[in-house]
């Protein structure tokens, strides 16, 4: 059962962004740009409005040390709360571009936000995104046994064209929890109207959103993955 004080916050939503080396300076802007615009749609807007409000924070990911925030946790229930956000993401700046892609580390970083959120809230969504397979540190099954998702919705949004297909990989590997999907953009240039799409979808939520706790344990010490994984 949901705990009555978190009834007041509907969502918390955790927007994981792909800026590892794959993803060139355009592909970057046209990503950004495309995020900011998602949330400044008026079907998005009235969609948060009408839930009662969503908790939100984003970082940008790449290699296992580059998880850098972009906004931090920011309640959003009014058009003009919706439109400053948008504009965070549309005019970040990128923090890192040479680094591979750790999606293992970035998962973990997104559970231990929800740690960090001012209020707790009836749902938790992980929104990650990217274009490429995990290849650096430990994969997304090891930070799945080592974080507490056990309240946590995990969904992907993939950018289409890489080898191994990235589509494949999240739907086995990434999506995580009751009515978790993929979502996909056929390329950059896409992103926008795909994180619509996903947005949309996140926000409504569905009968299987609200999961019980599962019994998942909680964060293990980044420091015990890395010796893990040193050959």
């Amino acid at each position: 059962m949901v705990p009555l004080a978190a009834m007041a916050c509907p969502l918390a939503l955790v927007l994981a962004i792909d800026v590892s080396s794959s993803v060139d300076a355009s592909d970057y802007r046209l990503q950004m740009r495309g995020l900011g615009e998602a949330f400044e749609d008026r079907e998005v807007v009235d969609a948060i409005i009408s839930n009662g409000g969503v908790l939100v924070t984003a970082f940008e990911w790449s290699g296992r040390n580059q998880q850098v925030p972009i906004a931090d946790w920011t309640w959003l229930e009014t058009p003009a709360a919706v439109q400053t956000f948008a504009d965070r993401l549309a005019g970040a700046s990128r923090s890192h571009h040479r680094f591979p892609t750790a999606l293992g580390y970035a998962l973990g970083h997104a559970a231990i936000q929800f740690n960090r959120a001012p209020r707790a809230c009836a749902r938790q969504v992980v929104d990650v995104s990217g274009d490429g397979v995990n290849n650096e540190g430990f994969p997304p099954a090891s930070a799945y046994r080592a974080f507490d998702f056990s309240r946590t919705t995990v969904n992907g949004l993939v950018i289409r064209g890489a080898d191994p297909d990235p589509v494949a990989y999240y739907r086995e590997t990434v999506i995580r929890g009751p009515g978790a999907f993929v979502e996909t953009a056929e390329s950059f240039a896409d992103y926008g109207t795909a994180m619509k799409r996903k947005l949309l979808r996140e926000i409504a939520g569905n009968a299987f959103a609200r999961n019980k706790p599962q019994g998942v344990p909680r964060a293990v010490a980044y420091r015990q993955f890395r010796r893990e994984d040193a050959p």
